[in-house]
């Protein structure tokens, strides 16, 4: 967009042009607009709504709540894994302070310093540790600052944390060998620039032995967590930054855990399955409601919460009922999650198939700092690929 300005220039007033150097919605924009977070659907704006969550505990259930972002969420798992289990420690670059997103924020002055610790500038470093922990007996959470800077840590949690289990054999469990968590802020917020914006969730879906996990919203970032944190084998959380603030919601109060490796049906539809996780599903659920009050259609979304193991099952009965499916992700296309979760799609629904899987991702470049917004998914793309099922 180009812009007009004037200028005193001796005198006289000279008009010149002064060119945004960043993305936004134009002023009569009617599919890519703001999330409006307050009035999603994808969130509980009641205590009521977030308790009567079929895959909680009768405890949280029977409890209250209350209405807390994304960080805060975390912060309240964090605090509640720190104190039932004394094995737990928590440490990463700033974790100590509260770190960058302030996600541990007053865990060191409650738990004390030799569970709650800074770690020196090594990527490597933490991921070594946090695999040496758990097989000492320990239930290591690593933070990894950005999830940009997880490359360097790649070796050890691909050839070390990953067969740790495998490699031990029947003395696996006895051995405390897998029980470790490396929690990293993933994802675009606008500006982040070439390290600061990455989705590498799809690196480590490749690697049997990791689990993969991407919350969407406070509630099921905490459930997530504690199953996570819970969990015997090594899990890579990735937290969508841009919900860090952003996504605010009802939250049980009582500690819960949600399933890992299990999707979640967000909305029932019967013409075309959406398959999402993370920050893209608000993007797909405001471009299924446009669609279907444009195209008189009814669309299913799923979030798959767990990358890997993800559950091939229930996209599959979607997909069976609807006959079309589209993938979203923020990543890269190129041999995204959107592939794996095609192909499977193609091998077990391809005879109820009304339409081409399509995938809808990340351009395959990198994110630009001023317009990063074009490089990801948005409303339009998606609400393009719902017609584009529909009319095939």
């Amino acid at each position: 967009m180009i812009r007009p300005l004037s200028r005193q220039v001796g005198g006289f007033n000279v008009a010149h042009v002064v060119q945004r150097q960043y993305a936004t919605h134009p002023p009569k924009a009617r599919l890519n607009i703001p999330t409006d977070y307050a009035a999603t659907p994808l969130l509980h704006h009641t205590s009521k709504s977030a308790l009567a969550n079929p895959e909680l505990s009768q405890d949280a259930r029977n409890g209250t709540t209350s209405r807390i972002n994304l960080f805060q969420s975390i912060n309240t798992a964090l605090s509640h894994a720190l104190r039932s289990d004394p094995r737990v420690l928590l440490f990463g670059e700033d974790v100590a302070f509260g770190g960058v997103f302030r996600c541990s924020m007053n865990l060191a002055t409650e738990f004390g310093d030799d569970r709650v610790f800074n770690t020196p500038l090594s990527e490597q470093g933490i991921a070594g540790f946090a695999i040496g922990a758990a097989m000492e007996g320990m239930r290591p959470i690593a933070e990894i600052q950005f999830a940009d800077y997880v490359y360097p840590a790649f070796d050890q949690l691909v050839n070390e944390a990953a067969k740790a289990r495998y490699r031990a054999g029947s003395t696996a469990d006895s051995m405390s060998c897998g029980g470790l968590v490396v929690r990293m802020p993933s994802g675009g917020v606008g500006h982040g620039g070439l390290y600061h914006s990455q989705s590498p969730e799809a690196l480590f879906s490749h690697i049997p032995g990791l689990r993969v996990v991407i919350p969407r919203s406070p509630s099921q970032a905490k459930g997530l967590l504690l199953s996570a944190i819970a969990c015997n084998d090594p899990v890579v959380f990735l937290e969508p930054k841009i919900l860090y603030r952003a996504a605010v919601e009802h939250v049980p109060a009582e500690p819960y855990t949600l399933p890992l490796s299990k999707a979640e049906t967000l909305k029932e539809g019967k013409d075309v399955t959406i398959v999402s996780y993370g920050t893209p599903l608000y993007t797909c659920q405001s471009a299924l409601a446009a669609a279907e009050k444009d195209f008189k259609c009814s669309v299913e979304l799923i979030d798959l919460r767990t990358i890997y193991p993800w559950d091939r099952q229930a996209v599959m009965e979607s997909v069976r009922k609807t006959g079309r499916c589209i993938v979203v992700h923020e990543s890269m296309v190129n041999a995204g999650v959107g592939a794996e979760v095609a192909a499977t799609v193609q091998e077990g629904c391809f005879l109820r198939l009304e339409a081409p899987v399509q995938r809808v991702a990340g351009w395959s470049t990198h994110a630009g700092l001023a317009y990063e917004k074009f490089n990801i998914p948005d409303v339009a793309r998606v609400y393009d690929a719902i017609k584009t099922a529909l009319d095939f």
